[in-house]
């Protein structure tokens, strides 16, 4: 009996102090993608299929937040498939989000289906740079797109492209919108850093 208690005790701290169902579900999408077919050309669209149930929603359609959520799990599973996170562990390196811009054009409702497509855009010296957009199974209309910036820490998209390929990779070139979107987060980190004075400290 008092070992039951202590396990129900351990769990509610667990859950808690913790979003441990995000865990266990990156855990499960990393594991799916793992036994699927790898990704040879590493800038190729994966395509996860979703639907909206009521844990996703408020106002019975898709919560904004949600959308970003299931873009995490999107990335995971693309770069595990295309070799990315292989690549990043070998090199030691390791990635963070570092802008993410989402556009919602129409709601996603409860219990409808819809597609997550996401592809690797281009990258430069310090950042993958990623699309992702949420297809309606039931029309085909592109209700959200988002752009993410995927930095790389302790190494370079450079790098990691030749680990991958075992060869110099050119990059694709910048789509207009995209590189409308770096400008912005560029100026924005610009105007950050000197209104906090670090312009000043590295002169």
């Amino acid at each position: 009996m008092w070992w039951l208690l202590w396990v129900l005790g351990a769990l509610l701290a667990l859950f808690s102090s913790l979003d441990v169902w995000y865990f266990l579900r990156a855990a499960a999408v990393i594991a799916r993608a793992w036994f699927q077919p790898t990704i040879w050309d590493v800038t190729a669209e994966q395509v996860l299929t979703g639907r909206v149930t009521s844990n996703d929603i408020d106002m019975c359609h898709m919560n904004n937040a949600r959308y970003l959520r299931e873009c995490d799990f999107a990335r995971f599973s693309l770069y595990t498939r295309n070799g990315v996170f292989k690549a990043v562990r070998a090199l030691r390196a390791s990635m963070v989000v570092g802008a993410t811009t989402i556009r919602y054009r129409r709601a996603l409702c409860i219990g409808e289906g819809y597609e997550l497509r996401s592809r690797i855009v281009t990258w430069d010296d310090k950042a993958f740079f990623l699309e992702q957009r949420f297809v309606s199974k039931k029309d085909g209309l592109v209700c959200a797109a988002m752009y993410c910036k995927q930095s790389v820490i302790r190494c370079s998209p450079d790098k990691i492209m030749q680990h991958l390929c075992k060869r110099k990779v050119q990059c694709p070139e910048f789509p207009e919108d995209l590189q409308h979107w770096v400008n912005f987060i560029t100026a924005s980190s610009q105007a950050l850093r000197a209104e906090s004075g670090l312009e000043d400290k590295n002169k």
